[in-house]
């Protein structure tokens, strides 16, 4: 880059050769040496306002003026060269430059510059060369350079420049400018010191973060909330015990928010659970104290209607409903959380569901998820008073059959199974103590982190645009939010969510946009959106 000596000299010998005739004697001001062109003021406390307007050149040095002020320099409107170097400036203010339609070097060096207006270089369309150089400055707000359209050469030497999320944008200008730009280092944070601005990476991961706004909420309580999708539409079936019913809702594509669809009634229902079968969905609906029942979508009705009752010859207490597939075949497992009863699997045969297996009696079943386990169907059963039970499907006799149990992971009351990078998680919650992740090793589960719980009835995994999330609810505080670290395989606590007794989390992705519902035992169900957050902007 051209020094600014070399660039002022060649510039005040030139127009003093073009102009030493034609123009006019002026009063020199105080403090400053002056020719028919030009102005320089070195000590001056004030910017020089009793000169001729067509002045081209203007340098004023160890000046004690702190800032530049919006249009400061508009009387000199032919002003083709500013220098303003080694002064007392701390800041520039919006528009400084304003009515300077001619200015192509601008020179703002050796000053202790805090704080400088995104706009104050606004209008200089013209300037070709530009120095920030040993101002001491930290940072530069971003979009400073917007205007200078005709810009050649920049030179940001000598400045503090912490390349961090708000300085992202300056790294990314740099990398994009057609202007040469002299060599800028870092000099903070530590990771970065010594590091060309230049190469800093495009995206630092730290800039770009997520997070979880409140988008609606939902005027009723809820035990559950399962979501499906029927002929290209989004419902969410909600179990509402206090109202006797499990609402049904849809999702409005144009106000982004569920609206009311359908209301199905029943006895204290704790459970609504969608299938799709063929062109058929169905909802399950359990119940307690009585039978359950399943609807059908009526199409020319538009809505659900009975199509079955289900006996529940061994089940007392329904506590949870887990529907699978395994090969061509549908089912449905209603867990059972009473002593007298049994937790039971349906299965359908074209007509309906029907018993098909009863499971273990007298365990007191709080939980179960299905889990396709290196190929093979499982069943993780989690209880109040035993640890967890796995249960292998046995492709000979139809039945699933007793496969191992889960150790030293008592008074478990849900389980959720998810996967990152490919291997295969559970998240277990524990109402008061601690909740567990564990990971599958191939031969067993083991113990991977433990999130200490209070009132927790549930631990529920989700991932959104690659990032992985677990919550876990608390009926007596607020729900913890945790993000997976891939450097440190493991969750790491991230924000806090409150609502009200909480016992579900469900995701829901629709385009380009994702939420999740968290229904309430005792409160309002909420939806959440997951958003980006660029710091960097």
């Amino acid at each position: 880059i051209v020094t600014t000596f070399f660039i002022l000299l060649t510039f005040l010998i030139s127009y003093h050769v073009r102009s030493s005739r034609g123009k006019r004697i002026f009063k020199c001001p105080s403090g400053c040496t002056c020719t028919t062109d030009s102005i320089i003021c070195v000590g001056s406390s004030f910017i020089p306002r009793t000169i001729p307007s067509d002045v081209n050149s203007l340098s004023i040095i160890n000046g004690s003026f702190p800032e530049i002020k919006q249009a400061m320099f508009s009387l000199m409107p032919s002003l083709q060269l500013l220098l303003l170097n080694a002064n007392s400036l701390d800041s520039i203010r919006e528009d400084a430059f304003s009515g300077l339609p001619h200015l192509e070097y601008l020179f703002i060096e050796g000053n202790k510059i805090e704080e400088i207006n995104k706009y104050a270089f606004r209008g200089l369309r013209d300037v070709t060369h530009l120095s920030l150089a040993n101002n001491n400055m930290k940072k530069i707000p971003k979009g400073l350079f917007s205007d200078l359209h005709s810009l050649i050469e920049l030179d940001l030497r000598g400045n503090l420049f912490q390349c961090d999320c708000q300085a992202m944008w300056l790294m990314l200008w740099l990398k994009r400018s057609n202007a040469t730009v002299s060599d800028v280092y870092c000099a903070g944070p530590v990771d970065m010191k010594g590091v060309l601005l230049k190469d800093v990476p495009a995206k630092h991961t730290e800039c770009v973060s997520t997070d979880f706004i409140p988008h609606q909420t939902i005027n009723t309580q809820s035990m559950s909330a399962d979501i499906f999708t029927y002929k290209e539409d989004i419902y969410v079936a909600m179990a509402v015990p206090n109202s006797d019913s499990c609402i049904i809702m849809e999702w409005d594509h144009i106000e982004t928010k569920f609206r009311p669809f359908d209301n199905i009634t029943g006895q204290s229902i704790i459970g609504c659970s969608s299938v799709l079968i063929g062109e058929q969905a169905l909802i399950i609906v359990t119940q307690l104290f009585a039978d359950s029942h399943i609807y059908k979508f009526d199409q020319e009705q538009n809505k659900f209607t009975k199509f079955q009752t289900v006996e529940m010859l061994n089940v007392s207490k329904p506590n949870n409903i887990e529907v699978f597939k395994i090969g061509d075949e549908w089912f449905f497992l209603i867990v059972d959380s009473s002593k007298a009863g049994m937790s039971t699997l349906f299965k359908w045969n074209d007509t309906g569901f029907f018993p098909h297996q009863f499971l273990h009696e007298w365990i007191r079943d709080t939980d179960v998820e299905f889990v396709d386990l290196d190929g093979k169907s499982i069943l993780v059963l989690v209880s109040r008073s035993q640890v967890p039970v796995i249960y292998h499907w046995n492709k000979s006799t139809q039945m699933f059959v007793h496969f191992n149990e889960i150790p030293n992971m008592d008074d478990m009351v849900s389980v959720k199974a998810f996967r990152i990078n490919n291997v295969l998680y559970l998240a277990l919650a524990c109402y008061i103590g601690d909740s567990k992740v564990l990971k599958w090793t191939g031969k067993h589960f083991e113990e991977v982190q433990g999130l200490p719980s209070r009132g927790a009835m549930v631990l529920q995994p989700f991932s959104f645009k690659n990032h992985n999330y677990l919550i876990l609810s608390s009926d007596y505080s607020f729900s913890q939010i945790y993000r997976w670290v891939e450097e440190k395989q493991i969750f790491v606590k991230f924000r806090e969510v409150y609502v009200q007794w909480p016992r579900s989390f469900t995701p829901l992705s629709t385009g380009q946009r994702d939420f999740f519902i968290a229904t309430s035992f005792k409160g309002k169900t909420k939806v959440f959106e997951h958003v980006l957050v660029d710091y960097s902007q």
